[in-house]
């Protein structure tokens, strides 16, 4: 009986949940707009402006578009101008669906152009950051939204810094940055679980670098670390570094005290916690809501990002993900410490006799032995020990490899004392 009655809530629930979604449907709820003219007035613009805003609360877009559009086309002196035109992109807005959303982040782009001056121009950006935030997907999955929602989230803080939007905003740039980093973070440990030293320390060390109040960044700093170590002594300074920033900048870490180990074992300075930092990290502590059991079941199913992880205090970046160049890339060829750069320029070339004056830069490509000199010639005689060492590689040969290779070229080559059969 109990059961039975059970039953019958379920469907009488479910049979008002229909309902109020046929009401919705039908135009029947009433949403109440945000941004009505409160001005008492029976004048025929603003008639028509208030019967598309009845339209607009209902749910008939169409209607209310062809009417603002009817406001903007008879009435072109009208003060209401800029506010019909704003209710034109909420109308896509509310409309929601990918066409709909790309007509209102149009509309509000023509409106910002039109009307920067106007306190809704900081609401129509807000507006479009938000058409990107609602469509960003997981971090192993298709950036664009994501990315185009940190650059609208960021032109609202440098366009309209002071408006009542820019603290919501600035959480909802911690929290993309938190998906863009976490895809960086992905990128790396998967160069590093195929040991690929040299390109999982670069993604590392630029989400690290890039992304601070990533939820992870101890963890990127430590793994780069790690990376570091494995491609060589060479690269003990970048090593130290990383656990020098663990130590001072994340004090609150699991790897804190490990980090100080490190830096006692290569008799590198320990430093000090930074007090701001310290207050900063016990704060997101506190303050972190971590997914239950129920959350991470059902996470897989959903489309959205979980952002509970992210940063809730702190500056976020205010520049975009840049690509870094790989410390193990050579000085001379624009890599870590050298005077060249990552910029990439094209130029027209006035001089005809460069290529045939100007030596040849891959004559003796960075990283490898220069040619044997001469016999008798001192002037070039190279030692062992001042012979560049070889550049860690992504593709390091395995002993298996190179067994498999050593098998291939016995089998290719025939033995020399077998003799040849006859032919029939």
């Amino acid at each position: 009986m109990k059961l039975l009655s059970f039953v019958g809530w379920v469907a009488a629930l479910a049979a008002l949940a229909a309902l109020a979604v046929l009401l919705s449907s039908c135009g029947l709820r009433r949403h109440p707009y945000q941004n009505p003219i409160t001005k008492d007035t029976q004048q025929p613009d603003k008639v028509l402006f208030d019967k598309a805003v009845r339209d607009l609360e209902h749910s008939r877009y169409e209607i209310a578009r062809l009417t603002l559009q009817t406001l903007i086309n008879t009435y072109d002196t009208s003060e209401y101008l800029a506010k019909a035109k704003l209710a034109i992109a909420d109308s896509w807005y509310r409309e929601g669906g990918a066409h709909g959303l790309a007509q209102a982040e149009a509309e509000y782009k023509d409106f910002i152009l039109f009307y920067p001056q106007m306190e809704e121009a900081a609401e129509a950006q807000e507006r479009v950051c938000d058409i990107h935030y609602k469509q960003m997907e997981k971090a192993d999955r298709d950036p664009t939204h994501a990315q185009r929602a940190e650059d609208e989230c960021r032109q609202l803080l440098v366009q309209f810094p002071n408006s009542k939007f820019a603290p919501e905003a600035q959480q909802k740039l911690r929290e993309i940055q938190e998906v863009l980093a976490d895809s960086e973070f992905r990128v790396g440990s998967l160069y590093r679980s195929k040991g690929s030293f040299p390109a999982a320390a670069n993604r590392l060390q630029g989400t690290a670098d890039q992304f601070p109040l990533f939820s992870r960044a101890d963890d990127a700093l430590w793994y780069a670390a790690e990376a570091y170590q494995r491609m060589g002594d060479r690269f003990e300074n970048q090593q130290a570094a990383d656990y020098t920033r663990i130590v001072k900048d994340y004090p609150l870490s699991d790897h804190a005290e490990a980090a100080k180990d490190k830096l006692k074992a290569m008799n590198r300075p320990v430093p000090e916690a930074d007090p701001a930092a310290y207050a900063r990290m016990k704060y997101e502590l506190e303050n972190q809501r971590k997914p239950g059991v129920l959350g991470n079941t059902l996470g897989v199913f959903k489309q959205h990002p979980d952002v509970r992880m992210a940063a809730k205090s702190g500056s976020p970046s205010m520049q975009g993900l840049r690509p870094t160049i790989p410390v193990s890339v050579p000085a001379g060829a624009g890599g870590a410490g050298a005077a060249g750069t990552n910029e990439v320029s094209v130029g027209v070339v006035t001089d005809t006799t460069a290529l045939d004056a100007n030596p040849d830069a891959r004559a003796n490509p960075p990283g490898q032995t220069p040619p044997e000199p001469a016999a008798g010639d001192t002037q070039n005689t190279v030692t062992a020990a001042q012979a560049p060492q070889p550049l860690p590689s992504n593709h390091a040969a395995t002993p298996k490899k190179q067994k498999k290779a050593k098998k291939s070229k016995t089998q290719a080559a025939p033995a020399a004392d077998t003799p040849q059969q006859p032919q029939p």
